[in-house]
């Protein structure tokens, strides 16, 4: 518990430092772009929330050092690895001019240097066919790295409102912790509690004022730090289903597959291509009622905060059954298998003008 509070200590106060010097370095760290299919605020805000949570995560390697000395050069290698994923998106948020490629890159070395470091490698997925890949060093190591870059790609598509993926990343975060603790990983179960901690502190200043965004050097860090200790978790207990760290990321994954496809299918454009279409956007512009009416800031950082809790509650469908049965892989199939045609079938009613009832927001 004391490492949640001190990455919430470390995270919230750099993150207002952050907020609070926005005058000095707005023309570096601001968005502001406000004319994009994905922009929904209504003044320009610093982009660089990650500098907070990556000062905690740092602040947790000192705290290690002294609670559990045994976990210390692991830990260093860890945020080490992560480095380029965050540096990466980092420039992106300063300069504009990192391509999605180039931060793909990045985070795929990221995953390498884990998989070479730490042995954070899939090596069991319990599909047929998939497993003879893995069972070869090479195969593991591509296939971990694919997933990993995949993943804080996914983190990074489903930033867009207030809260959101940090909230989400939360909860994810929550389960691994929780699945650590039952097959005593205190290792996992310690990150899990650092990362936890890191994106409060930076989540009380983003939700629901919008005072400070993610931006990609925080989505793509978080990204990969989820999807390291879920897989550390997979490797180092043989007890954890493989669908249990792909049950617990299904909603962003699944967004940025179902995004591919409508876009490669669908639409005939570039999947790399960004548009105003994923869910969230539609939640806000159909469901959220208040969208449609006054334009001042105020009541935009309203309406903009006020889609991120049903997103939450989509991603909770997927978390529950996961840490109910997070040993189970015909169950967890079960539940992915569940999640996606819930997903699809939400997408089209309200992309059709028919939200369900329950989901309407009325004045």
């Amino acid at each position: 518990m004391l490492i949640l509070l001190l990455g919430f200590a470390v995270a919230g106060l750099v993150t207002l430092l952050v907020i609070r010097s926005a005058h000095k370095h707005a023309h570096l760290t601001a968005d502001h772009d406000l004319s994009g299919p994905q922009k929904f605020h209504a003044k320009s805000v610093p982009r660089v929330g990650g500098v907070g949570i990556f000062a905690a995560v740092v602040a947790a390697v000192g705290a290690i050092a002294f609670t559990a000395p045994e976990y210390l050069w692991m830990s260093v290698l860890l945020v080490a690895c992560g480095l380029p994923a965050f540096g990466a998106g980092l420039i992106e948020d300063l300069t504009k001019r990192v391509s999605p490629r180039n931060r793909l890159i990045a985070t795929g070395i990221s995953a390498g240097l884990a998989v070479y470091l730490l042995d954070a490698a899939i090596v069991r997925t319990d599909l047929p066919g998939l497993d003879w890949v893995v069972a070869f060093p090479i195969g593991a190591a591509l296939i971990t790295v694919f997933v990993v870059a995949g993943v804080a790609n996914s983190v990074n598509i489903i930033d867009g409102f207030n809260g959101l993926s940090s909230m989400c990343v939360v909860m994810m975060l929550m389960a691994v912790g929780y699945v650590a603790f039952q097959v005593d990983d205190r290792f996992v179960m310690l990150w899990a509690l650092a990362g936890v901690g890191a994106v409060l502190g930076f989540f009380i200043w983003n939700f629901p004022a919008g005072l400070i965004f993610l931006g990609d050097g925080g989505a793509y860090f978080l990204g990969f730090l989820l999807s390291e200790l879920a897989i550390l978790l997979l490797y180092r207990n043989p007890t954890v289903s493989p669908m249990f760290p792909l049950l617990i990321c299904i909603y962003p994954v699944f967004e940025t597959l179902f995004s591919i496809y409508r876009r490669r299918f669908l639409r005939e454009v570039s999947p790399g291509l960004p548009d105003g279409i994923h869910l969230h956007s539609l939640i806000y512009r159909r469901v959220i009622r208040w969208a449609v009416g006054s334009r001042s800031a105020r009541e935009i950082t309203r309406r903009n905060s006020m889609t991120s809790p049903y997103l939450w509650l989509l991603c909770m469908m997927s978390l529950i059954p996961s840490v109910l049965w997070w040993h189970s892989t015909p169950v967890l199939g079960f539940f992915i298998l569940l999640f996606g045609v819930t997903y699809v079938s939400l997408y089209w009613r309200i992309v059709r003008f028919r939200s369900p009832r329950w989901l309407v927001l009325r004045r």
